[in-house]
């Protein structure tokens, strides 16, 4: 079994949380109340660089796969409970999202 394919499922769970801060974000800079936001905006953002590279690491086979994977938990950690904060419907996806990477970073990592 290659590392991509011990890894897919997070692979796959990085990119779609990825997809959610995206979308969060977006849709953070149209709301009226934009400096309540500020710092979502903010940890949305890092949040997808930080999934979107833990995807292209893992796909490669990265030998810091361990590590990769805990700085994208911690990251989803903030991400997750700074937009469960917030009403809108596009954090509380993002929150939910962030918190599946949580659950399966503690399966991999034990």
């Amino acid at each position: 079994m290659t590392q991509d394919q011990q890894y897919r499922e997070f692979i796959d769970a990085s990119l779609e949380c990825m997809n959610a801060c995206n979308y969060c974000y977006v849709s953070s800079l149209k709301e009226y109340e934009l400096a309540s936001l500020r710092d979502c905006i903010r940890l949305v953002r890092e949040c997808a660089d930080i999934c979107m590279f833990t995807a292209d690491a893992l796909s490669r086979g990265t030998i810091f796969a361990k590590e990769i994977m805990e700085l994208c938990a911690k990251a989803c950690e903030a991400c997750a409970k700074e937009c469960s904060q917030h009403e809108h419907d596009h954090c509380q996806k993002c929150a939910d999202a962030c918190k599946r990477m949580i659950e399966l970073s503690c399966v991999h990592s034990a």
